[in-house]
This record gives C-alpha cells, sequence and structure tokens, in this order.
C-alpha cells in the first residue's frame, strides 16, 4: 500500500507529460507573441480574426462627406456614346474636369487616386515642334503660327494651371525595394530622419518612385503616396501613414488630403506616457491639425473600412464633365479621382471584399482622419499578450491535468469565451490585440489534455477495467484509473474487513423452484445485495450460488472498510425486507440472510493457476468470517462481527453474544451482534441489552440461578429480541449445572459444526 504522499508523487507524475506540454505550447505561442520566433500560420490567424472584428463593428451606411469621381466604364466609352474614350483622356479634358469641380460645383478638395508621370502627346503639339526644328525650320511664318497656338496645345500646362491656388492633391507611388529608378517628381517631405530617428521607429523605406510631371506637382497644393501594405495573405488592413526615402518622410494621398483640410498645419509627434525619441515603439500618435492619426512602430494606420464597396457615393467622371450632375450632390465635398473600371487594375483585396478599388481605400483613412476612428495598436499590447499567452497558458496547463473531461472542458471554454470578449471589448475601445496566439495556446493546451485523457489515461481506465471491473463498482474504477499505478492484482498483505452471506434454508427452497424460475429467484436477491456493496465502496470476492463473499479495503485503501461492511450489513437486511414483500406478491417463499464479518490481516491479490486467475482474499481473518456467518442461525441472529471489526468501530453498539473457539483454532474469539450505531437504536433494545448483559456475566461467574432467572425475563418480557440465544443460554445452564466446566473456565464454548 502507497502512503499518501507516494500517491501525491505518483499522481503528479502521471500528469506531468499534460502539464510539460502544457508549458511547452505556451512558451512557443509566447515567444511568436514577442516576436522570436515567427508562425505565420498564427499571423494569418490574426488577420482573419482582426477582419472578423472589423466587419461585425463597422459602422455600415454611406458617408456622404466623401464622393468618388469614377473613372469607369460608362467614361471609358467612345466620345458617341457619352464617355470620354480610353485611358489615359487628354490633359486639357481632366483640367475642365478639375474647373468643373471648383467653379460648378464647389467642391473642398480634389486627390488624385492617379499618377501622371508621362507627358500628355495627344495634342499633337510635340510632333508640330519637330516639324517647325527640323523638316520646316526655315519657314518663319510656320514657326510663327506654331508659336500662337502653341499654349493651346500644352495640355499638361492647361491641367497644371487649373491646379493653381486650388486644394490638389495629386497621388505618386514608391517602387518595390531593390527598384531605385526615378520618375517623375514627388511632393515636399513632411519629416526628417532626424525628426523620426531610427531608434523610434521601423518605418517602410524604398529607394525609388513614379510621381508626377513637376510642372504638375508643382502647382498641386500637396502630394502623397498610393502604397499599401499587402499582408502575407494578400489582404490589405493597413496604409503607411509616412514612408522614408533618403532621410526624409513622405506622407500618404489620405494624410495629405486630411491634412489640406485642416489647414497644412506641421505634423507634431505624439509620444506614449515616459516615452522619448530613443524608444522604440515610443510614438503612439501624429498630430495632424489637432487631429490624432494613431500610428504603430512602422509608422502604418488601419484602415477604417466602413463597410463593402460602395460606402461612398460614386459618381461617373463623364457625368461631371458633362454637368449632368445635380450640384447638390457635390458641393462642399471632398473629392477622390480614381478608377473601378477592371481593365485599369486598381482592385484590391480587403476585409470587406476581394475586389475593392483603391481610392475607397483612401476615403475611408481620409474619414477615419477626420473623425478620429482609426484604431491603434501600441506596443504595450504586444507585451500585454504575450504575458496573458504565459499566465492564462502556464495557468492552464497547471489546471487542466487536475479536472475531469467536463470540468476541463467547461474551464476551456470559458478562457477561450473570455479571452475573446476582453479582446472584442478592447477593440471597441480603438485598441487592437493579437489574439490568435492566445486562442491558439489555450485550445492547444485542452486539446492536449482532452487526447491525452482519451488515448493515454483512458487506456489505463481500460486496464484497471479490464482487471478490477467485475469486482469493483464502476466509481471506483473511475477513481482507480485517476492513479493506475497505485494498483496491481499482486499479492500483498493488508488489513481488510470481509463479509459472508448466506440465504438460510437455500436448498429447501431451491428444490420447490424449476430451473428457470431459480435463476430469476438467485438473481432477484443477488442483485440488490451487490448494490448495496458497490454502493459501500465494497469489493465482490465471488458468489457461491446463494453465497455471496465481499471485502473491503481493497484494492483502494479505506481506512473505514469495518464501518462500510457493517453498514452494508445492515443495509442488505433492508433490502432483504424490501424484497420479501416483492416474492409473496410474485408466490416466491420470503428468505433470511445470515450475515458474517471480521477484519484482520489478509492477503489479497490475483490467485489460481496459469489457466484462471482470481482477485481474492485468503487467511484466518476470511476463515473466521465465513464462519460466523455459519453460526448466525445458531444464535437466531441476522448479523454476527469479529471482535476485530468491533474495536474499529466505538460508536457501534454492540451484543456480546458469546466466546467461541471455532474448527482450527485452540483461542477463543469473542463474537458480536451489531445492532446499530449510537442513536439509532430503540430504548426497548438497550434496556434488552443491559438485561442480557447481566445475565451473561452471570452465567460466566457460574452462578447458574441467577442467570437462569433472568434469561426466563429475557424469554418472557424480551423475546423479540432474541428468543433463540435467550434459549440456548437456558439450555446450556441445564447441560452445566449437571456437568460443571471446572476452574479457570472463561465462559467460551467450542462450536464444532461449520
Amino acid at each position: 500500500m502507497n502512503s499518501p504522499k507516494m500517491q501525491f508523487i505518483q499522481g503528479l507524475k502521471r500528469k506531468l507529460p499534460r502539464v510539460a506540454l502544457g508549458f511547452l505550447f505556451a512558451i512557443l505561442f509566447a515567444s511568436q507573441a514577442g516576436g522570436w520566433i515567427p508562425l505565420p500560420l498564427i499571423d494569418r490567424l490574426d488577420g482573419m480574426i482582426y477582419d472578423v472584428r472589423l466587419r461585425l463593428t463597422a459602422p455600415g451606411g454611406v458617408d456622404p462627406r466623401v464622393v468618388i469621381i469614377d473613372i469607369d466604364e460608362k467614361s471609358l466609352r467612345e466620345r458617341e456614346l457619352g464617355g470620354e474614350g480610353r485611358w489615359p483622356w487628354p490633359r486639357d479634358r481632366l483640367a475642365l474636369l478639375l474647373d468643373r469641380l471648383f467653379d460648378d460645383y464647389n467642391v473642398s478638395l480634389t486627390a488624385f487616386d492617379v499618377i501622371f508621370s508621362e507627358r500628355d502627346e495627344s495634342s499633337g503639339m510635340r510632333v508640330l515642334e519637330k516639324m517647325v526644328n527640323s523638316d520646316f525650320k526655315g519657314d518663319q511664318k510656320l514657326k510663327s503660327q506654331y508659336e500662337r497656338i502653341k499654349p493651346s496645345l500644352d495640355f499638361d500646362a492647361k491641367f497644371a494651371q487649373s491646379m493653381k491656388d486650388r486644394p490638389v492633391v495629386l497621388g505618386f507611388t514608391f517602387l518595390n525595394p531593390g527598384d531605385t529608378s526615378h520618375k517623375g517628381s514627388l511632393s515636399e517631405p513632411v519629416m526628417t530622419s532626424e525628426q523620426l530617428p531610427i531608434t523610434l521607429v521601423s518605418p517602410m523605406i524604398r529607394e525609388g518612385f513614379t510621381g508626377n510631371l513637376n510642372s504638375l506637382q508643382k502647382l498641386a497644393s500637396d502630394g502623397g503616396h498610393i502604397n499599401p501594405i499587402i499582408d502575407s495573405d494578400g489582404i490589405i488592413r493597413r496604409i503607411p501613414m509616412l514612408v522614408e526615402y533618403r532621410d526624409h518622410f513622405y506622407q500618404s494621398l489620405s494624410l495629405a488630403s486630411a491634412r489640406t483640410l485642416l489647414g497644412s498645419m506641421p505634423i507634431k509627434e505624439i509620444f506614449a506616457n515616459g516615452a522619448d525619441k530613443n524608444t522604440l515603439g515610443g510614438l503612439e500618435f501624429l498630430d495632424v491639425g489637432g487631429a490624432l492619426l494613431p500610428i504603430d512602430v512602422e509608422l502604418t494606420s488601419f484602415i477604417p473600412y466602413r463597410g463593402p464597396y460602395k460606402s461612398f457615393e460614386y459618381i461617373s467622371a463623364s457625368d461631371v464633365l458633362n454637368k449632368s450632375v445635380p450640384k447638390e450632390k457635390l458641393e462642399g465635398k471632398i473629392i477622390l479621382v480614381g478608377t473601378t473600371a477592371p481593365g485599369l487594375l486598381d482592385l484590391r483585396a480587403t476585409p470587406v471584399g476581394n475586389a475593392y478599388p483603391g481610392v475607397e481605400i483612401h476615403a475611408n483613412l481620409i474619414t477615419g482622419i477626420l473623425d478620429g476612428t482609426i484604431k491603434q495598436a501600441p506596443l504595450w499590447t504586444y507585451a500585454a499578450n504575450l504575458i496573458l499567452i504565459l499566465i492564462s497558458g502556464l495557468l492552464m496547463a497547471l489546471i487542466l491535468p487536475a479536472l475531469s473531461p467536463m470540468w476541463g472542458t467547461l474551464l476551456s471554454f470559458s478562457a477561450l469565451g473570455a479571452v475573446t470578449w476582453l479582446n472584442l471589448y478592447v477593440y471597441q475601445a480603438g485598441i487592437v490585440m493579437p489574439l490568435a496566439a492566445l486562442l491558439s495556446s489555450l485550445l492547444l493546451i485542452y486539446l492536449i489534455n482532452i487526447a491525452y485523457g482519451y488515448f493515454i489515461e483512458s487506456r489505463s481506465k481500460r486496464l484497471i477495467t479490464g482487471l478490477f471491473g467485475q469486482y469493483v463498482p464502476p466509481e471506483l474504477v473511475d477513481e482507480m484509473a485517476q492513479n493506475p499505478a497505485n494498483f496491481s492484482m499482486e499479492g500483498e498483505s493488508r488489513e481488510l474487513t470481509i463479509l459472508f452471506s448466506d440465504v438460510r434454508g437455500f436448498t429447501t427452497i431451491s428444490e420447490s423452484l424449476d430451473a428457470k424460475t431459480l435463476s430469476e429467484f438467485i438473481n432477484a436477491f443477488l442483485t440488490p445485495f451487490t448494490k448495496v456493496i458497490y454502493k459501500n465502496r465494497g469489493t465482490i470476492d465471488k458468489y457461491m450460488g446463494d453465497c455471496i463473499m465481499a471485502f473491503w479495503g481493497a484494492p483502494i485503501s479505506d481506512a473505514d472498510h469495518a464501518r462500510q461492511g457493517v453498514i452494508s450489513a445492515f443495509e442488505m437486511l433492508k433490502a432483504m425486507e424490501e424484497l420479501n414483500i416483492e416474492f409473496v406478491k410474485r408466490n416466491w417463499p420470503p428468505i433470511k440472510v445470515g450475515i458474517g464479518l471480521n477484519s484482520g490481516k489478509v492477503s489479497v491479490g490475483n490467485m489460481g493457476s496459469e489457466i484462471r486467475l482470481a482477485y481474492t482474499v485468503m487467511g484466518d481473518a476470511v476463515n473466521l468470517a465465513s464462519r460466523l456467518e455459519g453460526i448466525t442461525k445458531e444464535y437466531g441472529v441476522a448479523i454476527i462481527i469479529g471482535e476485530e471489526t468491533q474495536k474499529h468501530l466505538p460508536d457501534l453498539i454492540v451484543r456480546e453474544l458469546d466466546k467461541v473457539k471455532v474448527k482450527g483454532k485452540d483461542i477463543a474469539v469473542t463474537i458480536y451482534e451489531p445492532l446499530g450505531f449510537q442513536g439509532k437504536v430503540s430504548e426497548a433494545n438497550l434496556t434488552a441489552l443491559t438485561l442480557f448483559n447481566n445475565a451473561l456475566a452471570s452465567y460466566r461467574a457460574q452462578q447458574w440461578d441467577e442467570a437462569e432467572s433472568q434469561f426466563e425475563i429475557l424469554l418472557a418480557d424480551h423475546a423479540a429480541t432474541g428468543e433463540v440465544l435467550y434459549m440456548l443460554y437456558l439450555d446450556r445452564i441445564d447441560h452445566l449445572r449437571d456437568n460443571p466446566p471446572g476452574y479457570g473456565w472463561d465462559g467460551s464454548f467450542t462450536f464444532t459444526k461449520k
């Protein structure tokens, strides 16, 4: 038998693999959260979770402040069909578009999600210039005519002049890493690397760009890049607000537009509390004319998508040029010029659509900057995520192995629900926190415990069930399966309480019933008796016809083995009374049982032959229990317990029946009839017990007359408490008067029957 300390150590060893695996996963995902171990799948899951949160909380509807002038399929039709022809259009038409927007519709700002890096050759001016300067070099009249009409043919100049003194923002793009080519011009940078040193941020850095014609960019009020951040799954969720190029920072188109609307104030850095320019990630906001723009360490901002495609009104560019749009639809609006035409390739994959116009991305950002609805992901969120993963993961790794599958599942899904709710609550407050690593950590720790329990512990349980399932109740099998190393069927010496029960006169009963009825009859009383034994944590050793042999204290150790055995005996008698009522209804003979219990050191384990083994007990205490059951009829009582059992139960009220020398033993043992536990015995029975004890004392003192008188009083007044017992002692007194026992008699009786 293992000590409680050893059981604890063995239980800990059994749980250690699950705890260790749980720790390992918690540390793995914490390392991913800390950026030390890349787990691309977790990054993709975080992106998917972000998309779900965004779609669930997006405000929806159409924002009336921004209108997108769409270079759509309608605008690209031929002139005779109401369009402007294929792209690119002559710049004089774009100049007309600006005149229409500002002069006819009085818009507040126009931004182009279009790059004008090439000169417009559509007017034929370059061909005429070549002819005048080469083929007709000496023709002064032709040259004079050319100089006269040249301004009307310079569409780029017309377009540039249409921007002058108007809030027009042009877009440009930075090239992919490694591409150092340059084309066109950029707008003025908004900050320098001295203002945002490398110790503070980790921005997108580019070496090449495609900008606008210098003449155009020079007269535009501002410009901004149109480069998005494309995540590993191809989805656009963020835009770099600032991109570094040659130690200078250039703003995005959306930021340039918002700044223009807010007065083109210089950008100011807003640091987190306690952070300075030497703290990576310490920069949390850009102050844009009083509007706070959240940025991360890469100087990117989340795009605050309002909803799916057409969350802003779209108007065909050809309708504006033709002045067919009601003035109230455009007056005072923020205008973005872009394209949804598939052939112009500006459709992007976003959380709210897989073919989302790029121009609408900028519209979302402009309104987000103006409204202050852009989510932020400060550096502390990553530290908080790491700490949450470590604490929750380590706690779950420690707690789950100690719980049942049901409670483990309840705890795990409660934890998953709690962290998901917390993450969504923080998101609603404007903070984006990673979630995939935390959820994956908790879920995998849970699955490890479930899988380990199913594949490893259930195997142990099946083994335990195979070994002990026919002897002990299912609930004890489950208990044993918790610490299978503590149990084996190898023989060992242990103190147990053994019970034998037998139906009196069963031979006569069996002769009165046919075989089928006899089988039903036996099952009818063995089943409830077995349930009583199982309920009180007993082990069925064997059935021997109408006899049951059971014991307590093995295979699971039980310090209350004697109490459990006696309680079982009492409950078996109660079950017998209920059975007899049913038996009478079925015309079956009622039964009486005799029960013997004894406690002591015995050998317990698998015993038998190589062909067949049985988990059983052997020893003197077993033999005595069997003999006590056999003599219950002689004393006219239902239950007899040995003195070792009685010693274990000081609160059990007993009647000392006799001192007997059973077969094979020279030393007399005291035997008792249990009457009930304290507080459960009637006053009448207690009175009879006192009288019996006095009579027994007189009997052992060889005061035959006094003893005889007392037993006769008991027989007359208390026959119901032991008529057979009182008659037994009266018969002995008659015998002992004629045959005195002699000096040194201890009052014992040699019982020779089996």
